[in-house]
């Protein structure tokens, strides 16, 4: 097989929870402009329709579909109904998440429920049911999770005080490679990715805070852009990924290999 064709997504349907900007509309860009049909979902339906408008006319075949993920009891309606517009998954990615800053002795119980919702809950009862009804019966799938290199280690001292969401990211990192193990067994690969700080909206606040301290220990002196997060995705949803699972890819510039 060509290296071109283990990159090649054409038929492939994938869903990209928090797909209408950031991060999962990067990836989403990524995988259908290789041939994957793509399902977008977000809260904001403004934002979402302008994401998906955004996506066709660079040629994709998108759907959108609205849902707050954080509830619990909102994860199967979506699934079903992602299962029966798409008629299977083959890639499912795991982006949607949320952020809180305060320090640990005064963060909100309402905040951290809201990121474990969100951040590990969702995650785990979205990829269960898509799971269970498409990519084990048919023993082929490839699920990557949107982690942080927040869930690899705590914060420089002076910066943020993240703590719900440092743990939940790293409970994400667990959860990928817990997965990958049971689940290898259905030609399913589990993995992640963990970024650093990219431009996006759930970055914006910290990056005007701290501005160049966040890059001062990065090896390649930058924050991540609109392309940085699409090659790695690819990688690890495509067939050049097949013999990939249960990792995690920091995509920082380097600055998880600084001790």
């Amino acid at each position: 097989m060509s290296v071109k064709a283990l990159f090649d997504l054409s038929g492939r349907k994938a869903i990209v929870t928090g797909g209408s900007r950031g991060l999962g509309l990067q990836i989403a860009e990524a995988l259908g402009e290789m041939g994957a049909e793509v399902l977008i979902s977000a809260r904001k339906e403004g934002e979402l329709e302008q994401a998906r408008g955004h996506l066709h006319a660079m040629g994709i075949a998108a759907q959108a579909l609205v849902v707050d993920l954080g509830r619990a009891d909102a994860v199967p309606g979506f699934a079903d109904e992602a299962l029966a517009r798409l008629g299977r998954v083959d890639i499912l990615v795991n982006n949607a998440g949320a952020t809180w800053g305060a320090p640990a002795e005064d963060h909100p119980l309402e905040a951290w429920q809201k990121l474990v919702n969100l951040n590990l809950t969702a995650v785990f009862l979205l990829t269960q049911r898509i799971g269970r009804l498409s990519m084990i019966p048919r023993r082929s799938g490839r699920i990557l999770n949107v982690a942080s290199i927040a869930g690899l280690a705590g914060n420089a001292p002076g910066t943020m005080k993240t703590l719900a969401y440092n743990t939940t990211k790293g409970g994400l990192v667990n959860f990928t490679r817990a997965l990958a193990a049971e689940w290898g067994e259905y030609g399913i690969t589990v993995n992640a990715l963990a970024p650093g700080f990219f431009h996006s909206r759930l970055a914006r606040a910290v990056i005007a805070e701290f501005g160049d301290r966040l890059t001062a220990n990065v090896p390649l002196r930058r924050i991540g852009g609109d392309e940085d997060l699409k090659g790695a995705a690819l990688l690890l949803c495509s067939d050049a990924g097949r013999h990939i699972t249960g990792q995690i890819l920091a995509v920082d510039g380097g600055a998880s290999a600084v001790v």
